[in-house]
């Protein structure tokens, strides 16, 4: 097996950066001499992972249209077509096999198209990388597929479910795992600047150029997230048809002229069949999360067993265990919970005011309420609790403001009112580092028009446990 780790900024392509793609020179090098590998390899199947097709939480995308297409006229550029001919023995092999091991390969219709906007054409997550190859190779059927917001494991798993449904059908096969690194490289860029994002690409490049692929899932997730990445789970895919085999990772280049992170790099096979990744996988994980409840303090330990105790009896905690300190019995206060899984937000529910007699009540009612009645997340199973790790958030009473130079959104939160409408957001989140980013969200959580009509602001702090 050989795979790929390639960028898809359209501006690569000539025709859509004209000129502006020899900012690019090291990415454009690199590209051309993957583009000559693959010639020389002459897959009779390539793989594509791309961030941009359709993503969602719990399914990997796989395209089944007969025919894959796409083209460049979204950039202005017309004339220019790609179609591949998809191979469905090999899709509906992969969909089988993800059913065995609880996996879920998730199909787009039709008429699920048109309802809902999600396209099954080609993104520029596969199209980018295409431009290239096919530049020096076009003789290979093409399996368009995404990654999804599931943990390590999964991921993982999906990408050795994609080596047997190629193997199976005897054919020659080869992953791309498109993707750019941080959009957080600097202040000119148009994601702005965080200092996770060069650590973030400084660190995965420097574990690639070493072949040590088996740090890669050491990372923090929360380093990789305040990233801005797109391409890290596709790399984690694309090592799944790894599994047993020792991987050599070669870097071709890394630049990151536009503040956004492009590396080029190479995985082939090494050795015999000898060990497996997915057993260190699943054994970091297990001390990772292990590490995190040794260190949970009253809050969190607190807001995790109401969760648990809810989950599995479908009733509220009934006593207060003996852990909880005085002042959690004694004070009121307004309380969010926050439940994230492997980095992600899996729920986030609270209240402004006190509701209930004390903030030990406040934690349990609003962690059961996170994790069951957040309307952007499913109700937590189960089988999810072991995964979940926890933020509790006690809030100061509101206090009006009468200028915006009074607010921080390092140190403030802040609350929005017109009329009945009203949106919350908490202080010192990921992406938010102006009072105008933190009103506008704030605003159009509580469908208030920022521009054009008039609110009153509160600010609040909090005392944040995780």
């Amino acid at each position: 097996m050989v795979g790929y780790l390639l960028p898809h900024p359209p501006v690569l392509i000539p025709e859509i950066g004209r000129g502006e793609e020899k900012k690019c020179q090291a990415t454009l090098e690199a590209l051309e001499k993957v583009a000559d590998e693959i010639a020389e390899y002459k897959p009779e199947v390539i793989v594509i992972i791309s961030p941009h097709a359709p993503v969602f939480s719990d399914a990997f995308f796989l395209n089944d249209k007969p025919e894959i297409s796409g083209s460049l006229a979204r950039w202005g550029v017309y004339g220019t077509e790609f179609r591949f001919k998809n191979n469905l023995e090999i899709v509906q092999d992969i969909a089988k096999m993800c059913s065995q091991e609880g996996l879920v390969a998730a199909f787009v219709s039709d008429k699920i198209q048109k309802r809902y906007g999600v396209s099954r054409e080609l993104d520029h997550g596969a199209l980018v990388p295409l431009y290239f190859i096919t530049k020096k190779y076009k003789e290979f059927e093409l399996i368009h597929t995404s990654y999804c917001m599931l943990d390590d494991i999964k991921l993982y798993k999906y990408g050795m479910i994609l080596k047997r449904a190629i193997e199976k059908q005897g054919k020659r096969g080869l992953i791309v795992a498109s993707g750019d690194l941080s959009h957080k490289l600097s202040y000119d860029g148009p994601y702005g600047f965080a200092k996770e994002g060069p650590e973030f690409d400084r660190l995965l490049v420097e574990l690639l150029q070493s072949s040590n692929v088996r740090a890669l899932y050491s990372i923090d997730p929360e380093l990789s997230e305040k990233a801005a990445e797109c391409g890290f789970r596709s790399i984690k895919v694309l090592l799944g048809a790894f599994e047993g085999y020792e991987v050599e990772s070669k870097v071709y280049s890394y630049e990151g002229p536009f503040g956004v992170g492009y590396c080029v790099a190479a995985f082939y096979q090494k050795g015999e069949a000898n060990s497996s990744l997915l057993d260190e996988i699943v054994k970091k994980r297990e001390e990772r999360l292990k590490k995190i409840r040794e260190n949970e303090d009253e809050y969190i330990r607190l807001a995790r067993e109401s969760l648990e105790y809810y989950v599995r009896h479908r009733r509220y905690l009934d006593h207060i265990p003996d852990y909880v300190t005085e002042r959690m019995l004694k004070e009121r206060a307004g309380v969010f919970v926050s439940i994230k899984k492997d980095g992600n937000l899996r729920g986030c529910i609270g209240t402004i005011f006190p509701t209930q007699e004390n903030i030990a009540k406040e934690i349990i009612r609003n962690a059961v309420a996170a994790g069951f009645h957040d309307p952007r997340f499913e109700e937590v199973r189960e089988d999810e609790l072991e995964s979940l790790v926890y933020d509790v958030d006690i809030l100061s009473p509101p206090e009006k403001v009468s200028s915006i130079d009074e607010l921080d959104p390092k140190k403030y939160g802040v609350i929005v009112r017109k009329g009945t409408r009203q949106g919350l957001l908490l202080p010192d989140l990921e992406g938010v580092d102006t009072v105008e980013e933190q009103l506008r969200i704030a605003c159009r959580k509580a469908g208030i028009d920022y521009e054009s009509e008039d609110f009153e602001i509160e600010r609040f702090t909090v005392e944040r446990h995780k």
